[in-house]
Parts: C-alpha cells; sequence; structure tokens
C-alpha cells in the first residue's frame, strides 16, 4: 500500500509557508466573470452553477486530445478553463439550464451542443449526461430543487458521521456524480460555495485537497508519497491501474498535503488553489519548470520553492507522472 512519508510532507509545508501565507491574505473568489456567476447573483444560481459545473470537472482531455478550443473573439482557452468559461456563457444565455427541471431530462446532444466546440468535445459525453439527470432527479426529490437547501441542511459540517444529520460530504454522496471514495468534487464543490459566502465550515479539521491529477503527480515527484515495488512500477511503465490502485495512492495523496497545509499554517482548500496551478504552470507533465518559473507565486526569484527538496528538481531522479486511470468520472 503507498504510505506518507510525514516528515517529508512537513519538510514541504514548511517550505510553502511563505507563498501560502501570503496567498492566503487575498486569495482567489471565484468571481472571474469568464468563468463564475457575478458577485451580485443570488444564492441558488451560485450554488446551483457550482453543484452542476463541479459534477462535470473531470477527466476532460484524453492523450493525444487535448480539451482546447479557441473561441471566436477570446482567444484559447484549455482545460478546466474552457469547461467553466462554456459555464459561464450558458449561464448567461440560459440560467435555467442549471435547474433541476431541465437537467433531469437532458440529452447527450444537449451536452454535445453546450460542451463541445467544432469538433473538440470532451470524451464522454453520455456520462456527462448521466451524471447530469442523475443530480437533477435527487436535487428534486430531497431537497425540493433547491441547492442552497442542500448547504444549509448540512449544518455548515463537511462531515458530521451521524447518519441522522450528514455532513455536506456525506449528503453528496447520494448523486453519482459525487461518488468519488477520495471525495475530489465534494471538497472541490465546498471550496467553491465557501470562498463565495455560502458556507461556514465548522468542522476545518475535516478540509482536505480535492486530490486530482495534478495534486498526485507534485506529492509523487516530492517523494511525500512513497510506493510499493509493484505500483510503483505501474507508475513508471504508465501502465493502467485498478480504481482501489487509484483510492488507495489518492487517499495518501490527500493525508500527505493535509499534514502540509498544517506545517504552512494555511487551511487545505487555500493550499489546493496553489497546488493546481502549481500543476498546470510549474511542475507539468514531462519536463516540469523547476527553474524559470518567476511567474507563479510558488517561485522564489527564478526557482521553484521545492527544488531542493525534490528529488526530481535536483535531478537525482527522472520525472515521474501520476498514475495512469483514466476511465473514470471521480476527478
Amino acid at each position: 500500500m503507498p504510505l506518507v512519508d510525514e516528515a517529508q510532507a512537513a519538510r514541504v509545508g514548511e517550505a510553502l509557508r511563505g507563498p501560502a501565507r501570503a496567498y492566503a491574505e487575498s486569495p482567489e473568489g471565484f468571481t472571474d466573470s469568464r468563468y463564475y456567476p457575478p458577485p451580485e447573483a443570488d444564492a441558488e444560481t451560485v450554488a446551483r452553477y457550482f453543484l452542476v459545473m463541479v459534477a462535470m470537472d473531470h477527466r476532460l482531455s484524453r492523450p493525444g486530445r487535448p480539451y482546447e478550443a479557441r473561441l471566436a473573439g477570446e482567444g484559447l482557452y484549455h482545460g478546466a478553463d474552457l469547461l467553466y468559461r462554456l459555464g459561464r456563457r450558458m449561464l448567461d444565455v440560459d440560467p435555467e439550464f442549471f435547474s433541476p427541471e431541465r437537467l433531469k431530462r437532458i440529452t447527450v446532444e444537449e451536452v454535445r451542443a453546450w460542451l463541445c466546440v467544432g469538433p473538440v468535445c470532451p470524451p464522454d459525453p453520455e456520462t456527462r449526461a448521466w451524471l447530469l439527470r442523475d443530480l437533477g432527479r435527487k436535487l428534486r426529490l430531497l431537497y425540493g430543487g433547491s441547492a442552497v437547501k442542500l448547504l444549509e441542511e448540512s449544518g455548515g459540517y463537511l462531515h458530521t458521521w451521524d447518519p441522522r444529520a450528514p455532513g455536506l460530504v456525506e449528503r453528496l454522496r447520494v448523486f453519482e456524480a459525487y461518488g468519488d471514495p477520495v471525495e475530489k468534487k465534494a471538497m472541490l464543490f465546498a471550496k467553491f460555495v465557501e470562498r463565495r459566502g455560502l458556507l461556514q465550515v465548522k468542522d476545518v479539521w475535516n478540509k482536505r485537497v480535492p486530490v486530482d491529477n495534478h495534486l498526485t503527480r507534485i506529492a509523487l515527484r516530492l517523494g511525500m508519497v512513497r510506493l510499493e515495488d509493484r505500483l510503483h512500477e505501474k507508475v513508471a511503465k504508465q501502465l493502467e491501474t485498478s480504481p482501489w490502485e487509484d483510492v488507495a495512492i489518492r487517499v495518501a495523496v490527500r493525508e500527505a498535503w493535509h499534514i502540509a497545509a498544517e506545517r504552512a499554517g494555511v487551511d487545505d482548500f487555500l493550499l489546493d488553489d496553489l497546488l493546481w496551478s502549481m500543476g498546470r504552470k510549474v511542475c507539468v507533465h514531462g519536463q516540469p519548470r523547476c527553474m524559470g518559473c518567476s511567474s507563479h507565486p510558488t517561485c522564489l526569484g527564478e526557482e521553484c520553492v521545492l527544488r531542493t527538496l525534490c528529488p526530481t528538481g535536483l535531478r537525482l531522479t527522472r520525472p515521474v507522472e501520476e498514475h495512469l486511470f483514466l476511465d473514470t468520472y471521480w476527478y
């Protein structure tokens, strides 16, 4: 089973303390008009929007087939940027699209019309349509169609471990889109709505980073998580892992970053902002940009602040990639 190197996770947290605390002074508010509802939008619109968009926020690209397109008059968007840009455009032209009444009967053709730009499409429109129908039907059945009611009934808790009064993450599990055992989408949704002022998390100790491929890749390169020989060989050779191998790896990654967040003195959601953008801009696929990365908060001068803690940054090992687990809607 994967093991967390707690000492290394603590060292990484110490190195990130400065950048993380500086970022915490003015964190992303998720109000950028290109991607998110405007600050003046009502609570139900905001909550529904993020509930739907996070449900769609998984596996947008495939090897050799990036989810990337140029929108007329706007420029090039890639991955999640394209997804959320298309979401915001839909919100502008047809806000009722995000209502449970529409979602529960959405078709594959409607998903394609929404999320495809010419020949560029997510790889699984059929699955995405199924996830949205499930979301709309259950939101209507369990919460009268109100995403705000879902938040209110959680009582501000992520986890209560009490089936009589479950927390938000526990409530989200009823939706197929939020069924990831490692809770990536649930934590991402909680991060968004907390930052938009719709949720005040009481059990802050239960916050965890939403673990995706970027956070996993960084943790493996840093040696915060160590894999047994058999699993290490699978990762090195980029052989497909099983669902339970994926869960084991990402649980270890999640807890390693929790240790790092505690040592850095910030909560896991704030640290996730830094790590996710770091995975897209600095610790990228292939050859990471350990030097010459001055534009990112985790870089000091021209050097990544983690370089001297990282076997890859020190060029002691070749860059590893995250484990291969493509066909999933967990993350």
